[in-house]
């Protein structure tokens, strides 16, 4: 498996837990008061968004392989 579908899919499981603990946050808050380390919860997966989101931002203009495609083409 090539580095960037790895990097692409501990990006993608690492949002989806990211999600589940802010959606527990906001259910935990209407139903009662939540200790003050369960809204630390979210950071972990957090600090492995950041990283991996700005490798997967800048990749297409750092591999050499084709140019990035520009966002107003004018073909749509």
């Amino acid at each position: 498996m090539a580095m960037n579908s790895v990097i692409r899919t501990i990006h993608r499981w690492t949002s989806l837990v990211f999600c589940l603990a802010v959606a527990s946050i906001f259910a935990g808050m209407a139903v009662t008061t939540l200790p003050e380390w369960f809204c630390y919860l979210p950071l972990p997966p957090l600090f492995v968004l950041i990283p991996t989101g700005i490798y997967m931002f800048f990749a297409p203009y750092f591999n050499g392989r084709a140019s990035p495609v520009p966002a107003a083409k004018g073909s749509a």
